[in-house]
């Protein structure tokens, strides 16, 4: 080889190790953010007691066009993360997701010695304790995925945070905690009219998760003309307010069954299949290569497969 030759070759092999190094800092950009603690995880009453265009963004990115609203149900409400879980010199989590890999995996008591449990939605824990365990710290919903018996399925101190999709969203919290006149229109599934909770246990999220998991991992637009908007699931917005909260995050009872498997369950309490998420603006497919980057790049760890 001559002298020439192998310049060249040192040369392009310097130009990979320097594209393969710049592709590493852009993916991991993605999730620094996340780790970030600049931005508060609940909305709280003195960011918009004064300010009258706190938002740049409509929900679910944002909350311009809602601040009145907003006002009402944050003086009714809390937003301090509790003691127990601010004092931990590591916060060790645990995300559960509503999969059917969670069905028969005997993962209870695994994930109850974790510091924060975090669950999706409607999903049962009675009944289901050996595989999902009893510890829930937060509980992420949404009016139409409340459950109708909170108690049944929490703890007395479990923080219950709504995440808000829509206007009607606020109101329907609003119209819960300071019993007034409820609202039935404007939901694609009736909410719970009567939902017996404390009004210090709520919590409203910061729309800002929802922009970082829509822009940096689905690399979604944030402004969509189109009527229904694509969104992040629950599952994949709970796993970015970990990454953000959280020193170490686990996931659990993630991942979709393949779209030619059209009979397999995707929750572990139910019998609905993946033909129940047409139409909801997520995509799963998109999320499932996010949650495999997370992965891969070692900032979650699954305790199922996937």
């Amino acid at each position: 080889m001559t002298s020439k030759s192998h310049w060249k070759l040192l040369a392009l092999a310097l130009v990979l190790v320097v594209v393969m190094v710049w592709y590493s800092i852009s993916r991991e950009d993605r999730y620094i953010e996340f780790h970030s603690r600049e931005h508060p995880i609940f909305l709280q009453l003195k960011d918009y007691f004064w300010v009258k265009t706190p938002s740049a963004y409509e929900l679910p990115f944002g909350t311009k066009g809602s601040e009145d609203l907003l006002l009402r149900v944050l003086a009714i409400t809390s937003y301090s993360i509790p003691e127990s879980i601010q004092s931990l010199e590591c916060r060790r989590c645990v995300v559960v997701g509503n999969g059917h890999r969670l069905r028969n995996s005997s993962l209870g008591g695994v994930i109850n010695k974790y510091d924060v449990v975090i669950r999706l939605n409607n999903a049962p824990v009675a009944g289901y304790e050996g595989d999902v365990g009893s510890k829930t710290t937060i509980r992420l919903f949404y009016p139409e995925s409340a459950h109708f018996d909170p108690k049944i399925e929490n703890n007395p101190d479990t923080l219950l945070v709504l995440v808000a999709f829509k206007a009607m969203d606020f109101h329907w919290i609003e119209t819960i905690l300071s019993d007034k006149k409820r609202v039935r229109k404007g939901f694609w599934k009736q909410p719970p009219l009567i939902w017996d909770v404390n009004p210090k246990q709520i919590r409203i999220l910061n729309p800002f998760f929802m922009e970082i998991a829509a822009d940096k991992l689905l690399s979604l637009p944030i402004q969509q003309p189109r009527k229904i908007k694509q969104k992040p699931t629950t599952g994949l917005l709970a796993i970015t307010l970990a990454l953000h909260l959280c020193d170490l995050v686990h996931i659990a009872g993630f991942g979709y069954p393949d779209a030619y498997n059209k009979k397999q369950t995707i929750h572990y309490y139910e019998q609905i299949t993946l033909k129940s998420m047409a139409g909801s603006g997520h995509n799963v497919s998109q999320e499932a290569i996010a949650i495999k980057r997370m992965l891969e790049m070692g900032a979650v760890k699954n305790l199922t497969y996937f």
